[in-house]
């Protein structure tokens, strides 16, 4: 291990030579995992909080789990403070490291005695060291420690944001490699029994959802002779056997493709999309039967008991209006269905996971009726739609939201306040009406607003003004090409 030359730069030095310089220190199977399982897309670099985050808020949620970070004091910081706003409330673990260290291999040495400390079985199933950007760069080879201590799963993973493009897939890092070690344990032998067993035959669900979805799709298995199987990500280790057990998986985030890939190796079927809407309840519910080998009649059983009920919740609940929809959750292409079949004209779809063929349903579906998907989505991308469009309502992230309220467009935040509704089946149709409509109505205080405020000024004019600020961008060009010719002084005496 060499540690990361210092013309690096180090976290900041920039993808390309965050990864010439992984590789060289031995990550090359891990960075080309990586660049398989996670395609890059237009944007080098993961334009939403730290991808980290999403196997981090995996490890949290477990029972008996503990979780360790390597890496940069900055970035452990604001990794822990993140989850902590989430509420996890679970102590972090983390593992300092200085240029001696990282470049002496010290820092894995301090890592394996921070693990056999931390290895108490009366307290943990499994420990998870995650390594970030620059100990990934660095080739801190977390494969090399022990597989258990005295009894106790030791899971190593690389989960650096130049190799993996959103937070959404990072937690298909961590769930892949638990799902990994699970069936390793069961191919092995007799594992612990979950604490609820399902007498049917169950489908398990892959991808967080909102509590209720679970429950809706168990009672619209039923008739089909299944049950819900458990949710991965898991809450607690045994989950990961009875998930590895069902007769089908059913892949309700499209982009788990390492979680999948072990699902397959088991020999379980996977079935894409959801049953959201009245066509994609009906879609689904076949293609679970297929897989499960239901008999038709049975299929015809359940959609004669929940498409009628779909059908009135969308009816009684319309939506009217026009909306872009966009999010770096995986569920943007559901959501979009949803809100079309609830009469809603859906403008554009954009999401910053990647496309799989466990998402060519509702791609399918969508761009049969004129609406169009973009995968690996930018925010300049999201941001040009809300612009082109206009629309009556925007759906997207943080900033996509910023932007059209800036305009004068109302806007909701995709993470708080569409996935955390109920999406599936009966209890998902109409379950958006309230908050769409709601945001909707509100474009005349918007323009009230706008109204109220304009004449203030944008940018550098910013504020009332006598004398009008006049920007200058050749300071900023000129200040700019400074800090570079200083970084690269810099750069050349570290070489």
């Amino acid at each position: 291990m060499d540690g990361l030359p210092a013309q690096a730069g180090g976290c900041h030095g920039g993808r390309e030579t965050m990864l010439d310089a992984a590789r060289a220190a031995g990550k090359s199977e891990a960075m080309e995992r990586l660049a398989k399982d996670y395609p890059r897309g237009p944007h080098d670099q993961p334009q939403s909080m730290c991808p980290a985050f999403g196997s981090l808020r995996v490890g949290l949620r477990m029972k008996r789990t503990a979780t360790i970070l390597s890496g940069s004091a900055c970035c452990v910081y604001g990794l822990t403070f993140t989850s902590h706003f989430y509420g996890a409330r679970r102590t972090v673990g983390y593992v300092p490291f200085n240029s001696e260290t990282l470049v002496t291999g010290k820092l894995f040495e301090d890592i394996r005695d921070a693990v056999h400390a931390m290895a108490k079985p009366e307290e943990y199933d499994a420990i998870v060291i995650t390594n970030l950007c620059v100990p990934t760069a660095s080739g801190v080879p977390l494969q090399l420690l022990p597989k258990a201590i005295r009894g106790v799963r030791i899971i190593g993973i690389d989960v650096p944001g130049f190799g993996v493009p959103t937070h959404a897939e990072a937690k298909d890092v961590l769930a892949g490699a638990m799902l990994a070690y699970a069936r390793a344990e069961a191919e092995a032998g007799p594992v612990a029994a979950p604490a609820i067993r399902e007498e049917r035959p169950s489908v398990t669900l892959l991808g967080e959802m909102f509590p209720a979805d679970p429950v809706m799709i168990g009672q619209m298995l039923e008739p089909l002779g299944l049950a819900a199987g458990p949710v991965v990500p898991t809450r607690e280790w045994r989950e990961l056997y009875a998930a590895l057990d069902g007769v089908a998986v059913a892949a309700i985030h499209p982009f788990y493709t390492a979680s999948i890939r072990e699902f397959e190796a088991a020999g379980r079927p996977v079935v894409p999309s959801a049953p959201v809407g009245v066509d994609g309840t009906a879609d689904w519910l076949a293609a679970v039967g297929a897989a499960c080998g239901v008999p038709a009649a049975r299929v015809a059983e359940a959609k004669n008991r929940f498409l009628p009920a779909v059908r009135a919740a969308l009816a009684a609940r319309p939506i009217r209006g026009r909306i872009t929809v966009s999010g770096y959750e995986g569920s943007e292409l559901l959501v979009a269905r949803l809100l079309a079949e609830s009469g809603a004209e859906v403008l554009s779809v954009g999401t910053a996971c990647p496309r799989t063929r466990w998402s060519e349903p509702d791609r399918a579906w969508l761009e049969a009726r004129g609406i169009p998907v973009r995968y690996r989505a930018s925010l300049e991308d999201d941001k040009a739609a809300v612009d082109a469009f206009q629309p009556d309502l925007a759906i997207g992230t943080t900033p996509v939201v910023q932007h059209a309220k800036a305009k004068g467009i109302p806007a909701l935040y995709f993470t708080n306040l569409i996935s955390a509704r109920p999406l599936m089946g009966p209890a998902g149709a109409g379950s958006l009406a309230e908050v769409v409509n709601g945001a909707m109505a509100n474009r005349a205080r918007f323009d009230r607003m706008k109204a109220f405020f304009e004449g203030v000024g944008e940018g550098p004019a910013a504020g009332v003004w006598q004398d009008v600020p006049e920007d200058r961008p050749q300071f900023r060009a000129r200040y700019a090409a400074r800090r570079i010719a200083a970084a690269k002084a810099e750069e050349a005496v570290g070489t």
